[in-house]
């Protein structure tokens, strides 16, 4: 049986899917025996709302998102093909409702289901400087101002700090992939407002990929668009003027 909350607000009807953060098809686990159901979920505020089709304007059931967590589950041999994660709650509760201890998704692809865990930690970390990964950077920068005044974001002076340090002689800096694993750790620790930091035993290449990582994330690249002919523009100009000293 399907939760539903009501709201005074209808994420799709009141406003338009067009206002929310993200939405797409997900299956969802639910019922007494734990069956598999396919709904259409909208991320909108600070809840994700989940309707049995996209048309429809009344949701099936709410899920309240501030103080909870969410969860990746690596695929294995026992469910290939199946992109789980898991909304459960924060602090010390056991439970998200009386109905449900958890909340079980899948998503059709791997990428998928890293966008939403991406997009949903946002909407629970952000207001606690986390979910910084696909952020927009002037809401990173206008987060951290309350640290003080900074050239960019704590992570970008974080990596690059540790990169001047320990790896302008490295070989391949920027070219060579880093841990996996290890930059997924720290994306995550990142995104759920952590502050982790790099030691002697971390692998420069590491920091590199996790750098250019966030870098390609960003909404908008660091040139913004906008800006894009400006910027080709003063290049040509320096262009100019250094061949007019040259000769």
């Amino acid at each position: 049986m399907e939760e539903n909350h009501d709201s005074t607000e209808n994420p799709q009807q009141s406003q338009g899917q067009n206002k929310a953060m993200k939405c797409g098809w997900l299956r969802k686990q639910g019922g007494f025996v734990k069956t598999w159901h396919t709904r259409w979920f909208v991320l909108k505020g600070d809840q994700l709302y989940y309707f049995k089709d996209e048309d429809e304007t009344k949701p099936l059931g709410t899920i309240f998102l501030p103080g909870n967590r969410v969860l990746e589950h690596p695929c294995n041999e026992e469910s290939p093909g199946k992109f789980l994660f898991e909304v459960v709650p924060g602090g010390n509760r056991e439970r998200m409702t009386a109905n449900h201890e958890s909340y079980l998704l899948m998503a059709s692809t791997q990428n998928d289901m890293e966008d939403w865990v991406r997009s949903i930690r946002r909407v629970i970390w952000g207001p606690f400087g986390g979910g910084i990964f696909g952020q927009k950077l002037e809401d990173t920068v206008r987060y951290e101002k309350r640290y003080g005044n900074r050239l960019a974001p704590m992570l970008v002076e974080q990596c690059v700090d540790f990169i001047r340090q320990r790896g302008l002689k490295e070989e391949g800096l920027f070219r060579l992939p880093g841990q996996a694993n290890l930059v997924k750790e720290l994306q995550d620790a990142f995104d759920c407002g952590e502050k982790p930091s790099f030691d002697s035993n971390t692998d420069v290449h590491t920091v590199a990929s996790l750098l250019k990582l966030y870098l390609r994330e960003l909404p908008e690249p660091v040139i913004p668009y906008a800006k894009y002919e400006d910027f080709l523009s003063c290049a040509k100009l320096l262009s100019k003027e250094e061949e007019a000293v040259s000769r």
